[in-house]
């Protein structure tokens, strides 16, 4: 399903606002990735213009950044403890940009947009 995020039909005061067109092509979204835990998975999306956007649709790996001694690892995924977005998404073990996740070496808090970027860095939570 599509979802409109064009102009809205209310205007600020709350009357309605006249359209001179309708709805265009290049103003509908996408459904979102959500991205899980499981093999590494991708989905090659075509945006405007021709290009390619990378949707991560699974993956168990991230790279963690260790603030403290400023070096980086891949460490794998064990599951979602945390996740502002939406409390549904723990359950899921949905993985979005500030969701935090556990690893064998502490909880990591996810600093990329998998959906988006393809790939989940993150920064290690002293």
């Amino acid at each position: 399903m599509a979802i409109f995020q064009g102009k809205s039909i209310k205007k600020p005061t709350g009357g309605r606002d006249v359209r001179h067109r309708g709805k265009k092509k290049f103003e509908l979204g996408r459904d979102p990735a959500e991205t899980r835990i499981g093999d590494k998975n991708l989905r090659k999306i075509r945006t405007r213009g021709g290009n390619e956007k990378l949707r991560l649709a699974t993956e168990n790996k991230i790279s963690v950044v260790n603030p403290s001694s400023n070096k980086s690892e891949t460490l794998e995924i064990l599951n979602v403890i945390e996740n502002e977005a939406n409390p549904n998404y723990v359950r899921r073990n949905i993985i979005t940009k500030g969701a935090i996740v556990e690893t064998s070496s502490g909880k990591v808090k996810v600093t990329s947009r998998p959906g988006q970027d393809g790939v989940i860095n993150g920064i290690l939570i002293v």
